[in-house]
Formats: C-alpha cells, structure tokens, sequence
C-alpha cells in the first residue's frame, strides 16, 4: 500500500492496518508489517496507537464510525432507495457506493467482520436489519412492496441478500466477470435481481 500523502501519519497508519486486516486477519498481521506498510517505524505505530489492539480497537471504530451517518439517517431519507423499486435490492451496494470512496478496503474489511462473528460486525448487522425493516415498512406502506405477514423475515432475506455481494463479491468478480461494486457491476446486477423481485424466477403456471 501506497502512503497517501494527504493523510495524517496516524491515519495512514490506520488505514494501513485496516487493508492489512482485510488481507490476512488482525492475528496474522504484525505492528511491524503495519509500519512497513504505513512507512514509518514500529515505535511511531506504538506511539500513536499503543498497541496491536489499540489499533484494532481504531480500526472498528473507524468501520463504525463510516456507517453512522449512512444507518442514523432519518426514514425519510431513505424514501430515495424505496422510490427505485422493490426494497431496492442493490440498495445496500448503492450504500456503499455513494459513501465510501473509489478502491476503500472496508467492503473486504466488513466480509472478514460478518463472517468472523466479530462483536462490531455483529453490531453493524443489528443495525442495517432494523434498518431494513423499516424500509420494508415504508415501502408497504407506500404500496411499492407486496404486503407480508413476517415484516421481519422479509427483511431479513433482503439484507441477506444484500450482504451477498460483500460476501461473494471475489466469487462473482471470478466467475461471473461481476463487481457489484462498481456502477457497471451493480447496474448489471441490480438489473436481474429488480427483475427476480418484480416479476419473479419461476412460472407459477404452464404456458
């Protein structure tokens, strides 16, 4: 990684540990291969963050932080999403792409989070799913979505969805040619997935 000169040292060091976790897990990585990587000296690692887990610990506060604005937003807010179809199936992916900047590790940073049972991904979860339901609600209510039984079990199956391109995205880059976080990517994706929940994969009758 590349030391960007408009960050601060604290910051690039910051960042570099978060690529270097998103690579390889925080226990693989040493302060010394953060330092290497930030170019500057173990001690200015030790001075800025104190530790390994203090840097971790910066590094989840960090994550989190960049989510806040997005998941405390006011409902209405998110009547943007809801306008674009059904529970805006790429709305999760349209999230990140409108807030994260071009080439952000925190996308492979979140995968390893939800896949690791880590307490800040679990955190973060909780959260985008109550946020999901509300937009499922709104989107009820607006009469854009089909009315449910189980609002949270819609839900649910939407933010998983949703979290698929996080968690798949590698798989889809390989075997499909798909980035769904790239605009080219998530228009070809959002494309199918806005047809599956509008018209449906299956026929429910012979032709």
């Amino acid at each position: 990684m590349v030391s960007d000169p408009d960050l601060t040292a604290r910051a690039n060091i910051r960042d570099c540990a978060l690529s270097l976790f998103a690579d390889r897990g925080a226990e693989s990585v040493t302060v010394r291969d953060i330092a290497a990587c930030a170019e500057v000296s173990p001690a200015l690692v030790l001075h800025h963050y104190g530790s390994k887990q203090g840097l971790v610990d910066a590094v989840n506060e960090h994550v989190s932080g960049l989510f806040d604005t997005m998941l405390n937003q006011e409902p209405e807010d998110w009547t943007a999403l809801i306008d674009e179809g059904p529970a805006s199936s790429a709305s999760f992916a349209e999230m990140l792409l409108a807030n994260l900047s071009p080439g952000t590790r925190v996308p492979a940073y979140l995968r390893r989070l939800f896949l690791s049972g880590d307490s800040v991904g679990m955190d973060l979860f909780r959260r985008w799913y109550q946020m999901t339901i509300e937009v499922t609600r709104q989107g009820i209510a607006a009469g854009i979505m089909q009315p449910v039984d189980d609002v949270e079990a819609r839900a649910a199956f939407l933010l998983c969805n949703d979290l698929s391109m996080i968690l798949f995205r590698l798989h889809l880059m390989d075997a499909a040619g798909i980035d769904p976080l790239t605009h080219e990517g998530l228009d070809r994706y959002a494309d199918t997935a806005m047809r599956a929940y509008t018209t449906g994969v299956f026929r429910t009758e012979k032709q």
